[in-house]
């Protein structure tokens, strides 16, 4: 009940703090119910799609994670949903035998940080973060060892000034969506241009965390109208779209990619001679 009534409250402070905001959410509110019931009542991928095959390939038969995985039968555990390791391998290929430096929230029982080690190499360095203080015995040469409440601001404070910033940040801490929220508006301004960004454990229909990663697709989506022409169209690009490349969901798992470099707009552009007759009258 006292959750219910906090974000009550939330909502209430939503609307007095910013009402033309609050008011496009609620607007996407049909749309968003529509879509979950469209889910719901008519996918099924097996009876409605013809599913054909291209040769032998899976992730999992090419993917070092996988095979360190399967392959490891003893020592420091690893404890993974079976999913995870096609999507760490999609976004974090690109930076194997680079010098890379990744941030993993949740060591647990150390097992993962000879795992990116190995899948990196050697010119890796890994910063684990952890609650239990039990963890500072995974502490080598190639792993530092933090320990500290990623819900607690000042930890995170107290952390860049020690790290100035990282090149993979990947969320297995406590998995509530109040932590991973915290966690990510205090992390992501100090990913690296081009960096990638993995929070796991986004369990739940309606999770508040899913939901605080998809407002981001709000402003990604952003179209300044104002710049436009009949030979192009252009958008200033927000602050979302300077920063951010892509963003992935997946089950359980958010993606969050960083440009390479800031982003000033984003152009479309008209290339050929022949036109319909219409396009003219449309932007008329």
């Amino acid at each position: 009940m006292k959750s219910y009534i906090k974000d009550f409250f939330n909502i209430l402070n939503c609307l007095v703090n910013n009402p033309r905001l609050f008011a496009k959410m609620v607007n996407t509110i049909p749309s968003a119910c529509d879509g979950y019931n469209f889910f719901s009542r008519n996918l099924d991928f097996e009876e409605n799609i013809n599913i054909r095959q291209f040769g032998d390939f899976t992730p999992q038969q090419i993917n070092p994670l996988w095979e360190y995985f399967q392959n490891l039968n003893e020592g420091n555990g690893i404890w993974k949903w079976e999913h995870y390791f096609d999507i760490y391998h999609r976004h974090f290929a690109k930076f194997i035998g680079k010098k890379v430096d990744v941030l993993e929230i949740g060591i647990y029982s150390g097992g993962s940080l000879g795992m990116w080690r190995s899948y990196f190499g050697e010119k890796c360095h890994i910063y684990g973060v952890d609650i239990e203080e039990a963890c500072k015995i995974y502490a080598n040469d190639y792993a530092s060892v933090f320990i500290g409440d990623q819900a607690d601001r000042s930890f995170w404070s107290d952390f860049k000034n020690k790290v100035q910033s990282v090149d993979i940040i990947i969320d297995d801490g406590g998995h509530s969506p109040e932590q991973q929220m915290v966690t990510l508006e205090e992390m992501l301004p100090n990913l690296q241009p081009g960096g990638v960004y993995l929070c796991e454990d986004v369990h739940d229909s309606f999770n508040k965390f899913s939901s605080f990663a998809t407002s981001l697709v709000n402003d990604l989506n952003k179209l300044d109208r104002d710049q436009s022409s009949l030979i192009s169209f252009q958008s200033n690009a927000s602050p979302a779209q300077s920063m951010i490349h892509s963003i992935h969901f997946y089950p359980y798992v958010v993606v969050i990619e960083k440009n390479l470099v800031p982003v000033k707009t984003l152009n479309s552009l008209k290339h050929g001679t022949i036109w319909q007759p219409f396009f003219n009258k449309i932007n008329s």
